[in-house]
């Protein structure tokens, strides 16, 4: 792996003994994005306190379902059709994830998938804090265009060879995160590590039959929940205004959201609430952010985005901004 000189040079002497002690880089290639797809392969690398890799594991899953989008993973229902159920390899899984800190590209998203993997197993996924490599390398205020992987690889010369899959995917990861891992450590830098709930409230019963109404959003049950929608009490703030890039989420915002979330759109909700924004199930002139994992899709609130010019971001970047909620301006 190349890696930057000026990176290596400033290591610190002192390895912060905040940062944890090890690591599990992860990559799940799933048969979509929806809470009801299911994983198809996985890998993982192990790496130890300062970044260096110890082994690597790759299996394939048979998800006991159609695999979804072949023409981007190329995982074709013959490929996987002797592979193992995710019971099967949940032991050897377990043995890579367990007393480490999931390491992952969008690790809400891995995250999430791997949890209800676990929980159709009945058993619960070992793992307590994630690190999104997303939420690092704008900590560390890296020069990159985007947040793709392929960008974070190409900044530190990292090559990657086979793009969507699993193994080579955490292979990339793993060789970027080494350096952005050091780069921290040398610039006394907090890591972004989140806490991992164990998953207690997912059913794997199919979802209501409920047709679409405008806007993409489900009457009733959305597609995937385990509960129905509800009404919550009024948001206490005033709207002030319109989220800003670079700018952190404040009290009153007015959000909405559109299409699947890795996070169940229900919970997803509850933590926008409970952070004190305002959840709108409509989009309006008065939307401060709406929150789409497809911002190219035609559903009515990515049209009347387009239309207001109300600003668009996607799951992983709105979970970050409400770590950090700017509290209402004073009355």
């Amino acid at each position: 792996m190349l890696e930057d000189s000026a990176t290596a040079a400033s290591l610190p002497t002192q390895w912060p003994a905040a940062y944890p002690k090890g690591y599990s880089v992860v990559d799940v290639e799933t048969t979509g994005l929806a809470r009801h797809d299911r994983i198809i392969s996985a890998a993982v690398y192990r790496v130890d306190a300062r970044g260096e890799v110890e082994d690597h594991w790759y299996t394939l899953v048979n998800p006991e379902r159609d695999p979804g989008p072949v023409w981007i993973h190329g995982l074709t229902s013959e490929a996987l059709e002797g592979a193992p159920l995710f019971e099967d390899i949940a032991d050897e899984f377990t043995d890579r994830l367990a007393d480490r800190v999931l390491v992952a590209h969008n690790a809400v998203f891995d995250w999430q998938m791997i949890a209800r993997e676990y929980a159709r197993a009945k058993r619960e996924a070992p793992v307590r804090q994630r690190l999104c490599t997303i939420a690092l390398s704008k900590e560390l205020d890296l020069p990159l265009r985007n947040h793709k992987l392929t960008t974070l690889a190409a900044h530190f010369g990292v090559v990657q060879r086979r793009a969507h899959h699993a193994l080579d995917d955490a292979r990339v990861l793993a060789e970027a995160f080494r350096p952005s891992l050091r780069a921290a450590a040398a610039g006394g830098v907090r890591l972004p590590l989140l806490e991992c709930r164990p998953l207690t409230e997912f059913s794997d019963r199919p979802a209501a039959r409920i047709g679409r109404q405008t806007g993409g959003d489900y009457g009733g049950q959305r597609p995937g929940s385990w509960r129905a929608s509800r009404k919550r009490p009024a948001c206490p703030y005033p709207n002030p205004g319109r989220y800003e890039e670079g700018e952190p989420l404040k009290q009153g915002m007015r959000v909405a959201f559109s299409g699947d979330t890795s996070v169940d759109r229900e919970l997803l909700e509850d933590r926008a609430a409970e952070a004190g924004l305002h959840v709108a199930t409509s989009l309006s002139r008065l939307t401060s952010l709406l929150v789409t994992n497809d911002p190219d899709s035609g559903t009515s609130k990515v049209v009347k985005a387009r239309q207001y010019g109300t600003p668009v971001i996607d799951e992983a970047a709105f979970g970050q901004l409400l770590a950090d909620v700017e509290p209402a301006t004073a009355p």
